[in-house]
C-alpha cells in the first residue's frame, strides 16, 4: 500500500542509489602511474637499475673495509687448543693441555695504505653511482623524444586524415553538382586513403616507442595527443674544459677507479708476504701419576716467508690496472669534449632549422586559405588543391618535429655536459 503512494522515480533513484553502493564496495583495479614528465620516466627507470638496489650494498661493504683498515690488526685473532694424553698407548698419567691465541700483524706501511684504498674505494661507490644515473639518464632521454617524435606523428596524421575527410566531403557535394567529375572524386578518396595508411603507420610507430619507454621505466607512458614536455632548461657551456672534465661523473668515475689502481698497486708492493703473527700459548702438563702439574706460557712470532713469484703477478696485475685506467681515462675526456661541441653544433643547427620551418608552415597556411577560397568558386582544380594541402600537411610536420628536435638536442647537450633531467 506504501509503494503505491510514492512516485515511479524515486524507486528508480534508490535503485540506482544501491547498485552504486555495491559497485563502490567492490575492489578498484590497480592504475599503473603514468610518466608524466622526463624527469618522472628518469626516477622510475633508475629505481629499477641493478645499480641502484646494490648501492647500500656496496656502500656498506666499503665502509666495512674503512673499519677493517682502521683497525688495530689485519685480520681477527685466531685461538688454539690442544690436548695430549697416554690413556690408549699405557696410561701411565701424562697429560698436556695448551690454549693459545694467535694475532694477526701489520705488515710495515701496511695499514696506512690499506686506509687510504679504503677511502678512495668509498668514493668510488659514490662515483660509480653518479655515473650509473647518467647513462639511465641518457637512455630514458633517447626512448623519451623518440615517443614524443611518436606522437607528434599520430597528431598529425589525424589531422591530415580529418582534412582529406572535409576534402572528400566537399568534392563529393560538387561532383553531385555536376561542377567536377568523377574522377577528381576517386582523386579526394585516394588522399583519405593515404592519409589512413599514413595513421595506421603513426599508431604502430608510437606503439613501438611507448613499449621501448615503457620497458625502460616500468610505467605507462602519456596518452597521444597530451604532449606535457617542455624542454629541458639550456645549460650554459664551460668556459674551462679542464674544470668541466672534472666535474662530469664519467670522468669522475674514471678517476675514483684509477685513484683505487694506483692505491692498491702500493699495497701489492708493500704485501711482499702474509702477514706475521704474534702467539701467545698457555701450557698445563704432568708426566705421570702423582706428579704436580706444570704450567708455562710461551709467547712467539711467526714470520711467513714470502713468493717472488706470487708478489710479482700481485703488483703487475696492479699497474696494469693503473695504466689501463690512466688511459681511458685520457680517451674519455676527448670523447666529452667531441661530444659537447657535436652537441652545440646540433643545436644550433635545429634552432635554424625550427625559424626555416615556422617560416615555411606560416606561408603554407596562408596559401591553403587563398586556395581553399578559390576552389570553392571554381577557380581552383582539384590536383593543384590536393598539392596545397600535401604542402601544408607536410610543412606543419616539419615545423613539429623541428620543436621536438630542439627539445632533444638540449637534452643531448645536457647529456655531454653531464646533468641529469630536470
Amino acid at each position: 500500500m506504501f509503494r503505491r503512494f510514492l512516485p515511479r522515480h524515486f524507486w528508480s533513484a534508490a535503485l540506482l542509489a544501491a547498485l552504486g553502493g555495491a559497485l563502490s564496495a567492490q575492489p578498484q583495479p590497480v592504475v599503473t602511474p603514468v610518466a608524466a614528465t622526463l624527469n618522472d620516466a628518469f626516477e622510475a627507470a633508475w629505481e629499477r637499475q641493478p645499480e641502484a638496489n646494490s648501492l647500500d650494498s656496496r656502500r656498506d661493504a666499503a665502509m666495512a673495509r674503512r673499519e677493517i683498515a682502521n683497525g688495530w690488526t689485519p685480520g681477527p685473532p685466531a685461538v688454539d687448543v690442544s690436548a695430549k694424553t697416554d690413556r690408549l698407548t699405557g696410561d701411565h698419567g701424562t697429560r698436556e693441555y695448551e690454549a693459545g691465541v694467535a694475532i694477526p700483524l701489520w705488515l710495515p706501511g701496511e695499514r696506512p695504505r690499506t686506509a687510504a684504498l679504503a677511502e678512495v674505494q668509498l668514493s668510488a661507490v659514490s662515483s660509480r653511482a653518479v655515473a650509473a644515473r647518467l647513462r639511465v639518464a641518457g637512455a630514458v632521454r633517447e626512448a623519451w623524444w623518440l615517443q614524443q617524435r611518436g606522437q607528434v606523428e599520430l597528431q598529425l596524421a589525424r589531422e591530415r586524415l580529418a582534412n582529406a575527410r572535409q576534402l572528400e566531403v566537399d568534392v563529393a557535394r560538387r561532383v553531385r553538382a555536376g561542377d567536377l567529375a568523377r574522377a577528381d572524386l576517386n582523386q579526394a578518396e585516394g588522399a583519405v586513403a593515404s592519409a589512413q595508411a599514413a595513421l595506421a603507420a603513426a599508431q604502430s610507430a608510437l606503439a613501438e616507442a611507448s613499449q621501448r619507454l615503457s620497458a625502460l621505466t616500468g610505467r605507462a607512458v602519456a596518452a597521444a595527443g597530451k604532449l606535457a614536455s617542455a624542454p629541458e632548461s639550456l645549460p650554459p657551456l664551460p668556459d674551462d674544459l679542464d674544470a668541466f672534465h672534472i666535474e662530469h661523473p664519467f670522468v669522475g668515475q674514471l678517476a675514483d677507479r684509477a685513484q683505487v689502481a694506483q692505491r692498491e698497486a702500493e699495497l701489492a708492493a708493500i704485501r711482499r708476504r702474509a702477514n706475521p703473527e704474534l702467539t701467545l700459548v698457555a701450557t698445563r702438563e704432568r708426566d705421570e701419576f702423582g706428579e704436580r702439574w706444570g704450567q708455562a706460557l710461551t709467547l712467539g712470532v711467526r714470520i711467513p716467508f714470502g713468493s717472488d713469484a706470487r708478489n710479482r703477478a700481485r703488483l703487475a696485475d696492479a699497474q696494469a690496472e693503473v695504466i689501463e685506467t690512466e688511459g681511458e681515462l685520457r680517451l674519455e675526456r676527448g670523447r666529452l669534449t667531441a661530444q659537447v661541441q657535436a652537441a652545440r653544433e646540433r643545436l644550433e643547427a635545429s634552432r635554424a632549422q625550427l625559424a626555416a620551418a615556422e617560416r615555411r608552415a606560416a606561408l603554407a597556411r596562408e596559401t591553403r586559405g587563398f586556395f581553399e577560397k578559390s576552389f570553392r568558386l571554381g577557380e581552383t582544380d582539384l590536383p593543384r588543391r590536393l598539392l596545397i594541402e600535401q604542402e601544408v600537411t607536410e610543412a606543419n610536420r616539419q615545423l613539429s618535429l623541428t620543436r621536438i628536435e630542439v627539445a632533444a638536442a638540449i637534452s643531448a647537450l645536457r647529456q655531454a655536459l653531464g646533468l641529469l633531467p630536470e
